[in-house]
C-alpha cells in the first residue's frame, strides 16, 4: 500500500555513498530552523553531533536523548537522539533520520521503517542514506524530493596484504570480540599497537579508543562493523580480516552493501581511500569489488516492519498485534526482536501472567520488556531481571525498592579484573543507566542517573586503560609521534644509566652500548632503536671525551676478561705477543666510527699496560732486567709462567746457576724451592687475581675459572682445572690438593726434617696437617704425590707411648728454639732464597715453623685422633704380642721412595739407603749422611767403596757458624742422642 503523507511540508531524501557530506548537510539544515530533531543509528553519533551543535548554538539550546543518557535543558530547541529514543510526540520544524537504509536491517530495521512512515517535521523532513533505499522511499512516501550526492573521493580495491605490511592509518575489520582481540594482539607485536572499536564497548570507551587513533598515538584500528555507521575517522585503508558475520541467528556472508558501508570509511573528504583483505583471506568477489568502486548496488525492494498500533487488552492480544503482517509486500514482518523474545519469556511465568491481567499492567509489561539486553549473553539472566523489575512495579503506585536497586548497582561498582570482566560489568551498569531514565519507576531518578552514569564512566575509563595496556605500547606511540615530527628528541640519562626519551624509558646505556628495553615486537624495537640513536649521539661523543681524560682508578678488569670503565664494559682482553702484554678489543657500538674506536682502544691499552706494571711489578722487573746466561732463560720462563713454574721444568737451568745468579734471584724475590720456582710477592691476593686473568687471556678462554679463596693454604684439586691455572694462582697440584706454593715448600721442608728425626719414617702429625690445613687422608695423598710410600710396621705399644710422651714434653723447648732460629733467619733473607739442598736454610727448622695462623685447630685435633686410632688399630681385633709378651700395634709410616730426578741424575739417590734399609729391618742405613747432603749430583753421597752399601764414607767437614740456626739445630740433635 502507498502511505499517504501531507502535501505541505518538504520531504527530501539525501542519498549517496559514504563521505558525501549528508550528515553535515542535515546538521546545517536543522540549525537553520527554529527547532529541530535528528535521529542517529548510534548513541556515539548522537553524542558527537550534540557536541557539534552545542559549539554552535550553546548548551542551553541543545538536548541529547538516548536510551542511556538524557540531557534536557528547559530551553532546548534542538534534539539529537538515537532513532529508538526520538520523542516523536514533540513537534519540531525540522526532522531528520540518518542511515535510513537501515530499514532493511534484520534487527533494528522495523524502528527505522516506522520513522520513515511516521516521523515528520512541521516544515522539513530529511532522510539521509544509501542510494539503495530510493525505490522503497519512493513507494512508501508521497511527495519526496531526491538529492543524489557523489562521493568526495575515490575508493579503490588494492588486494591482499599481510598485517605487517598494512599502511599507516588502516582499519582491520572482523566480526567478533575474540577475533578483534586476537588481531589487536598480533598488530601490537608487529606494528607497535592498535585501537579497538566494538559494538559492546560503551560510547565513552569507544570514543577514547577512536581519539587515540585520531591523535596518531597508534596507526591502526581493529574494529567490527561498528565503524560502518557514520564514525568520522581519518582512515586511508580498510582491510577485511573476515567476510562472514553472525547476525544474531545465522552466520552469513556480508552483502555487497554491508561491505561497501564498512569499506567506505576509508578516505575522508577529498582524500582517496583503499580497501582490501588481510589475514587468511585471499580476496573479495570481483562483482562486489566492482559495485563498491562504482557505488552501484542492487536496489532494496523490501524493508522490515512491525505494527505500531498495539493492543494491550491482554498479553495474548499484545503478542498478536506485534505479529500482525502488513498488506504491503514491501513491508515484511521483522524477525522476532529481543523485546518480543523477552515478552514471550515473561508471559510464560505464572506470576507475571497473573499480574498482567489489565491493560495498564500489560502496557507496563511491554515497557519493561523493551529494556535493552546490553550484555547479550543469551541466558535467562536478563529475563529474570525483567521479571523482578516488573513484579516491583506492578503494585499500585509502586517504585523500584531503593535497597534492592542499590544492591544491584553496588555489585557492578568494581574496577578490578580483566577486559572481559570489565566489559560485563559495563554492560550491566548500562542496563541500570537505561532504567534510571524511567522517572516514573524511581523515587529519585536524578540521583540514580548520576550514580549509574558515574559508575559507567569509571568502568569505561578503566576498560579503555586495560585495552590500551594490552594492545598499545604507550612508549612506542610516543616515540613514533616524535620520530614523525623529526624534531629534536628530549632525552635524559639517569645516574644508573637509564635512558628516557620524551619521558619514556627505552633502555640502558652501559658504557657506549645502548641496551634497548626488552620487547617482543620487532616494530617496537625499531622505534626504540631509532629514537635512542637520535637522542644519544651527542651523549656518546661526550662520554668518549670523558673516558680519555679519566684517571686509571676509573678503570678495572674482571673475571670475564672485560675492561670496565666506571663499572661498564668497554673492552675485552685478547691474547697479545706475551702473557704480560695482552691486547684490547673495544666493545662494538652503533655510535662508533673508526677514529672514535681507535681513540678508545688507545686509552684502554694505556690503562692495561699501567695496571700490569703497577700490580705485577715483581714480574715486570724480571722481564726488564738486563741479565744473561742461564738466569736470563730462567727469568723468561718464570715470566711466561706468571711467577710460578715447577722446579722439574727448570732443573737444567737451576743446575747451571752461579752463586752470583742465585744472589741476583734472591734480590728479585725469586725463590728456588724444591717443588717450584716462584716469586714470593706474586702470591699476594691482588697479584694472584690479575695473574689468573692474564693466564686465561693467554689461553684464549672466555672467562677466568674460580680462583682459590684468598688466605687458603690449600684447596681440593679440581681435575677440571689445569695445572697451569693452579700455578698461575700460586698453587701446585699435589694429589688430592692444590697447595699454595710457599706453604708446600714449608711442608716439604718439615717433612724432610721429621724424616731425619725419625729414622726416615714420617707420620701425618698435626704439625704437618696444620701447614696445608688438610685431613689425614688428604695428607697421605700429598705424601704419595711427593714421592713417599706408606708402610705398616709393628712396634711395641709401650715404646710408642713413651715416644709420644717424650715428644709432648719437648714441644715447648722446641718451639722456643725454632722461634729463635726464625728471628735469626730473617736477618739474612738472601739465604732463604735457595732450597736446592737439604743443608740450605729452606730445609731448616725455620721453614718448618709455619705461621701459627695457618694452623687449624680442627685439623690438629683430627690428626691426633687419627694417630691414636692408628696406634690402637681395630678395637675388635685380637691383641698381638711379641716373644716377650709385649703388646704390638700396627703403625703406618711414610718413607721416601724416589727423589724424582731433576736433570742431574743424583738428586734423589743420597736418601735411598735409609728408608730402604729401614724397610728391610736395618738401622745403620737410615742414618747415613746421604740424605743430608746438598743436591749436587754425583755418587759421593752413597758412601764407602763401590758395592759397599752399608759402609759409611768419612763425613765431609762442614764448619758451622756458631751464631747460625744450623748450630742450634745441631745442638738439638746431639742432645737428643
Amino acid at each position: 500500500m502507498q502511505i499517504s503523507t501531507r502535501s505541505g511540508p518538504r520531504i527530501i531524501a539525501i542519498l549517496g555513498p559514504t563521505n558525501t557530506g549528508k550528515t553535515h548537510l542535515a546538521m546545517e539544515r536543522m540549525l537553520a530552523h527554529t527547532t529541530g530533531m535528528i535521529g542517529f543509528p548510534l548513541r556515539l553519533l548522537a553524542r558527537e553531533n550534540y557536541d557539534r551543535a552545542v559549539a554552535k548554538v550553546g548548551k542551553g539550546a541543545v538536548a541529547l536523548i538516548t536510551g542511556e543518557e538524557r540531557i534536557l535543558p528547559k530551553t532546548a530547541r534542538y534534539y539529537l537522539c538515537t532513532v529508538e529514543a526520538m520523542p516523536l510526540a514533540k513537534q519540531v520544524d525540522f526532522l531528520g533520520v540518518d542511515e535510513i537504509q537501515m530499514c532493511a536491517d534484520p534487527e533494528r530495521g522495523h524502528v527505522f521503517t516506522d520513522r520513515l512512515l511516521h516521523a515528520r517535521g512541521r516544515s522539513e523532513t530529511m532522510f539521509m542514506g544509501a542510494e539503495t533505499i530510493r525505490p522503497v522511499i519512493r513507494k512508501l512516501v508521497d511527495n519526496v524530493e531526491f538529492d543524489t550526492r557523489a562521493r568526495f573521493s575515490t575508493l579503490t580495491y588494492n588486494g591482499s596484504k599481510k598485517i605487517q605490511r598494512l599502511p599507516a592509518q588502516s582499519a582491520i575489520v572482523t566480526f567478533s570480540a575474540q577475533e578483534v582481540y586476537a588481531v589487536a594482539e598480533l598488530v601490537r607485536r608487529q606494528k607497535g599497537g592498535a585501537a579497538v572499536v566494538l559494538g559492546a564497548l560503551s560510547p565513552r570507551t569507544r570514543n577514547a579508543q577512536v581519539e587515540m587513533f585520531q591523535n596518531g598515538e597508534v596507526e591502526h584500528l581493529i574494529a567490527t562493523d561498528a565503524i560502518g555507521m557514520g564514525l568520522n575517522l581519518d582512515l586511508d585503508h580498510v582491510a577485511f580480516a573476515a567476510m562472514h558475520k553472525y547476525d544474531g541467528k545465522f552466520n552469513r556472508s556480508l552483502s555487497a552493501t554491508e561491505t561497501a558501508q564498512i569499506a567506505g570509511r576509508a578516505g575522508r573528504h577529498m582524500n582517496n581511500g583503499t580497501f582490501g583483505v588481510t589475514g587468511n583471506l585471499t580476496g573479495i568477489d570481483a562483482d562486489i569489488i566492482e559495485q563498491i568502486e562504482s557505488h552501484e548496488f542492487e536496489p532494496l525492494s523490501k524493508v522490515f516492519w512491525r505494527n505500531s498500533r498495539l493492543e494491550f487488552r491482554s498479553v495474548d492480544a499484545l503478542q498478536k498485534s506485534l505479529r500482525r503482517r502488513s498488506s504491503d509486500p514491501t513491508l515484511i514482518l521483522a524477525r522476532e526482536p529481543v523485546d518480543e523474545i523477552m515478552l514471550e519469556h515473561l508471559a510464560q511465568n505464572e506470576d507475571v501472567a497473573r499480574i498482567a491481567s489489565a491493560p495498564d499492567r500489560v502496557q507496563l509489561l511491554w515497557e519493561v520488556c523493551q529494556i535493552p539486553d546490553f550484555r547479550n549473553i543469551h541466558t535467562d539472566t536478563h529475563p529474570r531481571l525483567l521479571t523482578s523489575i516488573y513484579r516491583y512495579l506492578a503494585k499500585p503506585g509502586s517504585r523500584l525498592p531503593i535497597d534492592w536497586l542499590g544492591e544491584q548497582v553496588l555489585r557492578l561498582d568494581r574496577y578490578d579484573g580483566d577486559i572481559d570482566q570489565l566489559s560485563s560489568r559495563l554492560a550491566g551498569i548500562r542496563v541500570w543507566t537505561y532504567v534510571s531514565h524511567k522517572h516514573h519507576w524511581l523515587e529519585d531518578a536524578n540521583h540514580w542517573q548520576e550514580r549509574t552514569r558515574a559508575i559507567e564512566d569509571k568502568l569505561s575509563d578503566v576498560l579503555h586503560e586495560r585495552l590500551t595496556q594490552r594492545f598499545v605500547d604507550r612508549r612506542t606511540s610516543v616515540l613514533l609521534k616524535s620520530l614523525k615530527d623529526k624534531s629534536e628528541l628530549m632525552s635524559t640519562i639517569t645516574a644508573n644509566g637509564e635512558v628516557q626519551v620524551e619521558g619514556e624509558f627505552v633502555g640502558r646505556l652501559e658504557g657506549f652500548r645502548f641496551i634497548a628495553d626488552e620487547t617482543d615486537a620487532a616494530f617496537e624495537g625499531k622505534a626504540i632503536a631509532s629514537a635512542a640513536r637520535r637522542a644519544l649521539t651527542g651523549e656518546i661523543a661526550q662520554r668518549v671525551k670523558q673516558l680519555e681524560t679519566d684517571e686509571d682508578d676509573k678503570f678495572s678488569v674482571n673475571g670475564q676478561l672485560d675492561v670496565l670503565w666506571s663499572g661498564a664494559q668497554v673492552g675485552v682482553l685478547k691474547k697479545g705477543d706475551t702473557v704480560l702484554s695482552p691486547e684490547i678489543h673495544v666493545i662494538d657500538s652503533e655510535f662508533f666510527d673508526g677514529p672514535t674506536r681507535e681513540r678508545i682502544r688507545t686509552r684502554l691499552q694505556n690503562f692495561i699496560n699501567s695496571h700490569i706494571e703497577t700490580r705485577l711489578k715483581m714480574l715486570t722487573r724480571l722481564r726488564d732486567c738486563q741479565l744473561s746466561g742461564p738466569i736470563r732463560g730462567l727469568l723468561f720462563q718464570l715470566n711466561e709462567g706468571l711467577g710460578c713454574v715447577p722446579r722439574s721444568e727448570l732443573e737444567s737451568l737451576v743446575k747451571d746457576l752461579s752463586d752470583d745468579d742465585r744472589k741476583a734471584l734472591a734480590k728479585l724475590g725469586v725463590r728456588l724451592g724444591v717443588e717450584t720456582v716462584h716469586v714470593l710477592d706474586a702470591l699476594k691476593p691482588d697479584p694472584v687475581e690479575l695473574r689468573g686473568i692474564l693466564w686465561a687471556v693467554a689461553r684464549e678462554l672466555d672467562e677466568l675459572p674460580q680462583l682459590p679463596p684468598a688466605g687458603r693454604t690449600s684447596v681440593p684439586n679440581d681435575r677440571a682445572n689445569s695445572k697451569g691455572f693452579y700455578l698461575a694462582a700460586g698453587y701446585m697440584p699435589v694429589g688430592p690438593l692444590a697447595a699454595r706454593v710457599d706453604m708446600l715448600e714449608r711442608f716439604a721442608a718439615l717433612l724432610r726434617q721429621k724424616a731425619r728425626e725419625n729414622d726416615g719414617k714420617v707420620r701425618p702429625d698435626p704439625d704437618l696437617l696444620s701447614l696445608l690445613g688438610c685431613t689425614v687422608e688428604q695428607a697421605e695423598g700429598v705424601f704419595t704425590a711427593l714421592g713417599w710410600r706408606a708402610e705398616v710396621v709393628k712396634v711395641k705399644k709401650t715404646t710408642l707411648e713413651a715416644k709420644e710422651a717424650d715428644k709432648k714434653a719437648g714441644e715447648p723447648a722446641k718451639a722456643e728454639a725454632v722461634a729463635g732460629d726464625a728471628a735469626k733467619a730473617e736477618e739474612a733473607p738472601e739465604k732463604a732464597a735457595d732450597a736446592d739442598g737439604d743443608a740450605k736454610a729452606s730445609d731448616t727448622a725455620v721453614e718448618a715453623a709455619a705461621p701459627a695462623e695457618d694452623a687449624k685447630d680442627e685439623t690438629k685435633e683430627a690428626a691426633v685422633e687419627a694417630g691414636a686410632s692408628e696406634a690402637s688399630s681395630d678395637a675388635a681385633a685380637p691383641v698381638e704380642t711379641d716373644a716377650d709378651g709385649d703388646e704390638l700395634v700396627e703403625v703406618k709410616f711414610f718413607v721416601r721412595v724416589d727423589r724424582r730426578k731433576r736433570g742431574g741424575g743424583g738428586a734423589g739417590r743420597g736418601q735411598r739407603g735409609g728408608p730402604r734399609q729401614e724397610a728391610r729391618g736395618g738401622k745403620d742405613g737410615a742414618k747415613g749422611k746421604g740424605g743430608n747432603r746438598p743436591n749436587r749430583g754425583g755418587r759421593g753421597d752413597r758412601g764407602g767403596k763401590p758395592g759397599g752399601r752399608n759402609q759409611s764414607a768419612p763425613a765431609k767437614e762442614n764448619k758451622i757458624n756458631e751464631d747460625s740456626p744450623f748450630a742450634k739445630l745441631k745442638e738439638m740433635l746431639e742432645a737428643k742422642g
